[in-house]
């Protein structure tokens, strides 16, 4: 696993929202395409803002908290025909490991709100990371 960084861009092309999970020590970058709803908590983040209300991320803190667990870490795990997967790692109030499945976009927002780390595995670097101006 390698922890990366987290920066948000927009294709040029498209104009969508890239999650940008760039590797400070080899440079590479895995560029995840996401919906315009889920980069706003993304974004809010970054930018080091918050929403009135609570967004999903927000939500999903609350809960984590709420039923005495913790956020460890997040990652990236596979790439299958173009689709990103990653998994929430999490500790219960009773202290056991549970590993959820999620999308990335939903697993990093997440941990930008908790403040926790975000991994890529270096299979998914492998495959998907290239060297890529911006964030």
């Amino acid at each position: 696993m390698v922890e990366v960084e987290v920066g948000l861009g927009m294709d040029p092309d498209s104009g969508s929202p890239v999650l940008v999970l760039r590797d400070p020590d080899s440079g590479l970058a895995v560029p995840v395409w996401i919906g315009h709803v889920e980069s706003i908590p993304i974004a809010l983040h970054l930018e080091g803002r918050r929403f009135p209300r609570p967004l999903a991320p927000d939500l999903m803190e609350r809960l984590v908290r709420a039923l005495g667990g913790s956020l460890e870490r997040v990652v990236v795990t596979t790439i299958r025909d173009g689709v990103y997967y990653a998994s929430l790692e999490l500790i219960t109030s009773g202290g056991e490991p549970v590993r959820v499945d999620c999308r990335p976009s939903d697993a990093v927002a997440l941990a930008l709100c908790m403040g926790r780390p975000v991994y890529v595995s270096e299979e998914v670097l492998r495959a998907a990371g290239q060297e890529i101006e911006g964030p």
